[in-house]
């Protein structure tokens, strides 16, 4: 063994297994945990082989289901198709965990399949430039990289500003089964090398409605929210044609058993999304389905459905099962885990799952444990053999999933602070572990949702019911971020209608400025008139951040086997809604005023 001092030191400084040790929708996408082939090869080869079938055109499409347990490494197996595919290139790869809205299934997807392609392909750029490339290179018989296209799209729309109208007639000219331009031109402009406008045409191909400024400037039609919901799936299934031509796509749906509610129907989440695989299934050219869920789920919801036929045939043509960890497994994942981290460290082990004993840990491997399970007893264990060292004071149990979940949210902001489902959902949670609290001389007694026809659902979020100086508040939060037009205009005029929605105070959420002659700003001069007495609250990154992070821990509170009393535990001792910015700000008498720091919309 070399450097004998380096290896205790190494070992003494950190404990490469004291981390969160749950797969997160997150992580699937970054270079995580470390990978171990050998751990369900069988499933990976499965997928894999699929791919193979489908890009040879040997299928068209075909569909797997993953039935596993918690924590027998679903998710570790998606990352490892996921790290594959942008390796190797035959697919593209597409991901939805977070189904924030079941009622708007297709609108949700839509979303999840333009956020997947912006992550980086197998060349390096998005995969929404991956596909742009392939679409003109086809078009113009071309061979440009992903690189090559950025610059080349660059150079030409400096001397000819219609550039894209003019690509998509050529595209349009080969391709006479697109419904929509607008998706052609929209996917050519995320080669742009200006981040606004790369960033405008994506919020666009997921389904936002643009600032018409924005909108004109790309060329690209703006639509209501009711048309953008009804177009969501056509829009989805074109977009998936486009890419079919170039090359097959893989479509995963995971950790559907952590959303807990029901859509109008009566439909689960795995239900409605069984469902939606199924449409996709039958609608798409070339694809493989990837849909993963625990066998009770499969069993109790699955084949429940009363088109369960038609659904199983379809996304469970392979049903795959994972399994528990044998002895050998046990030390092919120790071992890896282990020599990453001597590798880091740059120090030699005398042998591969150093400082432990084989033997235990073969031992452990006899009791068919979950990956988890094992990385937990390494965590708990490590130390340098024969040395005894004091205990270490114990964390909150939530703390490490609290600084995952933080970490993964910082990362995705631009996107987060733009959802307002997921800040409504943030919000309402945080508010929830309030009742009960005075803050700001208003004692919190109820967070209630909005009575309203369904014309008037969506636009008011919630509504914080309160005592103030011996009077009932009724507060209505209307978190309008990510929305303009008419969007904007319908949920202002929804909020200054106190009686009909039964409020004292109608309160707006939203970082962005309100043009100057337009209904909206007529509303909103309504809401902060002293009449009224309402409040425009600026959402600031820096405020909603925590508030996003603790409503993931408590979303996933499953996989990271924690209670709900856990985790408003923690977020009480940690002041984390308590001392709020933005929860401050909503329960503070109304100043009247128009924010100075509102960002311009079309920043």
């Amino acid at each position: 063994m070399s450097n004998d001092n380096g290896l205790i030191n190494a070992i003494k400084s950190h404990n490469p297994f004291d981390r969160p040790l749950v797969v997160r929708s997150q992580d699937i996408w970054v270079t995580g945990f470390p990978d171990v082939p050998s751990l369900n090869a069988h499933a990976s080869d499965a997928v894999f082989d699929a791919i193979e079938k489908v890009r040879t055109k040997q299928q068209s499409v075909i569909g797997i289901t993953i039935k596993a347990e918690r924590g027998l490494g679903k998710s570790h197996l998606i990352s490892r198709i996921r790290h594959r595919l942008q390796t190797d290139g035959s697919a593209l790869f597409v991901y939805t965990s977070e189904i924030n809205d079941l009622n708007r299934i297709k609108a949700e997807f839509l979303r999840n399949l333009a956020n997947s392609l912006k992550h980086i392909g197998s060349q390096g750029m998005s995969q929404w430039r991956e596909l742009a490339t392939a679409i003109f290179n086809q078009a113009y018989n071309k061979a440009f990289t992903p690189d090559e296209m950025v610059r080349h799209f660059s150079e030409v729309l400096k001397v000819n500003s219609k550039v894209v109208e003019h690509w998509t007639d050529r595209v349009l000219g080969i391709k006479h089964d697109i419904e929509n331009p607008d998706i052609i031109a929209a996917i050519l402009w995320t080669l742009s090398s200006n981040p606004s406008e790369e960033r405008y045409a994506i919020n666009w191909l997921a389904g936002q409605e643009l600032p018409q400024s924005r909108a004109d400037a790309l060329g690209l039609a703006n639509t209501s929210a009711q048309d953008r919901e009804a177009q969501a799936f056509s829009t989805v299934r074109q977009i998936l044609d486009l890419i079919s031509d170039y090359k097959p796509i893989v479509i995963c749906f995971d950790e559907l058993e952590s959303i807990l509610m029901c859509n109008d129907a009566g439909y689960t989440a795995s239900q409605v999304t069984a469902i939606l695989a199924k449409d996709l299934y039958d609608k798409i050219k070339r694809g493989v389905f990837i849909t993963a869920m625990f066998p009770q789920t499969w069993t109790d919801q699955i084949r429940a459905l009363k088109e369960a036929e038609s659904v199983t045939d379809r996304i469970a043509q392979r049903s795959i099962e994972l399994t528990y960890l044998k002895s050998d497994d046990v030390i092919a994942l120790v071992s890896q885990w282990l020599q990453d981290f001597y590798d880091q460290q740059e120090v030699t082990p005398p042998h591969s799952v150093y400082p432990f004993d084989e033997a235990k840990l073969r031992e452990l491997g006899k009791e068919k444990p979950m990956v988890r399970k094992v990385l937990q007893w390494c965590a708990e264990n490590w130390t340098i053999p024969s040395v005894i060292t004091s205990p270490q004071p114990l964390n909150h149990p939530v703390e490490s999933a609290y600084k995952k979940e933080l970490v993964a949210v910082e990362s995705k902001i631009q996107d987060d602070i733009e959802d307002k489902t997921k800040l409504s959902n943030a919000l309402r949670f945080s508010f929830s572990t309030l009742v009960g609290q005075i803050l700001e001389k208003v004692k919190i007694t109820e967070i209630a949702d909005i009575k309203a026809r369904s014309i008037d659902q969506g636009y008011i979020n919630f509504k914080i019911v309160g005592q103030e100086k011996g009077n009932v508040v009724k507060i209505g939060v209307a978190i309008l971020q990510g929305v303009s037009g008419r969007f904007l205009q319908a949920g202002l005029k929804r909020l200054i209608e106190y009686k009909e929605f039964d409020l004292t105070r109608g309160c707006l959420i939203r970082s962005k400025k309100i043009s100057s002659g337009t209904k909206a700003k007529q509303y909103l001069d309504i809401l902060l008139s002293h009449h009224l007495g309402g409040e425009w609250v600026l959402l600031k990154a820096e405020d909603i951040k925590p508030l996003l992070a603790i409503n993931s821990v408590m979303k996933a509170r499953n996989d990271y086997e924690l209670t709900e009393v856990q985790i408003i535990d923690f977020a009480l001792q940690n002041r984390i809604v308590l001392d709020n910015n933005l929860i401050h700000e909503i329960l503070t008498d109304p100043s009247g005023q128009i924010p100075e720091d509102a960002v311009d919309e079309d920043i």
